[in-house]
Parts: structure tokens; sequence; C-alpha cells
């Protein structure tokens, strides 16, 4: 991969994450606005208050994931191994780094990893 492509992924990656730190300050500020809701409410409201906030933690934990996986593929493109599969060591095809640029793994070792954690 050339330093130019790398350098692609790399403003993809860091672009991504700021987005993610944008939403997940979102839902930590709409949590925030529930709890502080949740003084004056008959228990139709706090139950819709409750159920909000775990909806909105949820989001983030997801968030929160990507954003680790995006914190790997930033440490790879450092360390020079960017676009090699993890697992097997095979070059990842470009065009799923483009569609994910946080990929670890080659669609080969993807499909083996999501096979065996069913």
């Amino acid at each position: 991969m050339t330093k130019k492509e790398k350098e692609k992924y790399q403003k993809k990656l860091l672009k991504r994450k700021s987005e993610i730190l944008d939403v997940l300050n979102d839902v930590y500020n709409d949590t925030k606005e529930v709890e502080n809701a949740g003084i004056a409410m008959d228990m139709a409201d706090q139950a819709e208050s409750s159920y909000t906030k775990e909806f909105l933690l949820s989001l983030s934990d997801t968030e929160r994931k990507e954003l680790q996986k995006i914190d790997e593929a930033l440490g790879r493109i450092k360390k020079g191994d960017y676009g090699v599969c993890q697992m097997c060591g095979v070059t990842i095809n470009k065009k799923r780094l483009d569609a994910v640029p946080w990929a670890s793994y080659c669609i080969a070792c993807q499909q083996k990893t999501e096979e065996e954690s069913l």
C-alpha cells in the first residue's frame, strides 16, 4: 500500500472517529437531560425515561466498540501493517477497506470469525 493510500485511509478513520466522538458527546448530554427531567414524573413518564436512557446507552456502547476498532486501525497504520489481515496475513481488498476502513480481517477470515461466534 502506498503512503498516499495510507494517508487517505488515515483521514477517513480520523473523520469517522470525530463523528463518533460527537455522537457520544450528544448521547452523554441527552442522558444527563433524561436524568435531570426525572425529578417530578409519574410512573409512566419514569418508565419512558428509563427506556430512553437505556436506548441511548446501548447506542453509545456500539459506538465505543467502533471507536476501539478505529483506534486499532490507526495503530496498524503507524506500525506499517494496515491493510493486512490480522489472522492470515493476506492483503485486505481495497474495496473492503473503502467500505470498512477499520477492518482487521480479510472477508474470508471475517466470515470464519463470525461463524465461530455463533
